[in-house]
């Protein structure tokens, strides 16, 4: 179980630059989530895999672009991001990752030097936190940031992804709870941030995409709706990971639930449209 920093550091981070962010997990200072930390900037989704399985999981990637947004992909043996943070470590600048051999989660470290092997090649995914600021810019409340954990539901949905060689499965989804006089707004912000995920891939009643109860989340932290939200679902960057888990591939590192890698590209950047 990772802490979570004093309440003076968290601030910080959340005013600072992701080099900060990513100096401050490699020290060990820092190993709780990074929702709301470096605000403004695009954080990822980590997914380590040995060279053998990396081009049917660059395949699923490329067909499920809305769970799967493609951010950087490192060459094997190589653990440092180019595209997206030059300069940077993978293996030691995220605040906490896991460890899975043939589907199972075996260990979550603070760093994955000692792991890490020349056939690795290591994905970069966006994830839905980098489009917070931009909510949160709007005057539209984010529940999983008024929470000292800061971490978001996520939820497997009954929506399948599109198959490439050994992985397949359903989509993982994020649920916000938005004021339902935001609803609109919401949906048009943030489809104008693919790498983020997009614009939701559903609103309203969780049942209608396969969730039975919202309060039973299968990673990360229940954010209740209050009386006047409205649920909000938009597909996660978990969705690879649970399918090349599944596969029951020999060995897999991601980043630990909310414990996201920050790059250096700013959100404000990657608006379409």
């Amino acid at each position: 179980m990772t802490a979570s920093p004093a309440p003076d550091t968290r601030h910080a981070l959340q005013q600072t630059l992701p080099g900060d962010v990513r100096a401050a997990a490699r020290s060990g200072e820092l190993s709780s989530a990074t929702h709301g930390f470096a605000r403004g900037f695009v954080q990822a989704n980590l997914a380590i895999l040995p060279e053998s399985h990396a081009f049917d999981f660059l395949r699923f990637c490329v067909r499920n672009p809305k769970p799967c947004p493609l951010i950087d992909i490192t060459d094997p043996g190589r653990a440092e991001p180019r595209r997206a943070a030059p300069g940077a470590d993978l293996r030691t600048d995220l605040p906490a990752y896991r460890v899975y051999r043939d589907g199972q989660l075996v260990d979550e470290v603070r760093s994955i030097e000692n792991l890490w092997r020349d056939d690795h090649v290591a994905f970069l995914l966006g994830c839905s936190n980098s489009f917070d600021e931009i909510l949160l810019r709007n005057g539209i409340p984010q529940r999983h940031l008024e929470s000292a954990g800061g971490r978001i539901s996520v939820y497997e949905s009954n929506i399948q992804c599109e198959p490439a060689g050994i992985f397949r499965g359903p989509v993982a989804v994020t649920m916000r709870p938005i004021p339902a006089k935001d609803v609109v707004r919401t949906v048009e912000l943030s489809s104008r941030y693919p790498i983020a995920h997009g614009a939701p891939l559903h609103i309203g009643d969780p049942a209608e995409i396969g969730i039975a109860d919202l309060a039973q989340v299968k990673w990360g932290k229940f954010n209740p709706p209050s009386p006047d939200d409205v649920p909000v679902y938009w597909a996660c960057g978990v969705t690879p990971q649970a399918v090349a888990l599944a596969a029951g591939i020999p060995e897999m590192i991601t980043h630990a639930p909310g414990h996201m890698f920050v790059t250096d590209w700013r959100i404000d950047d990657q608006r379409k449209g």
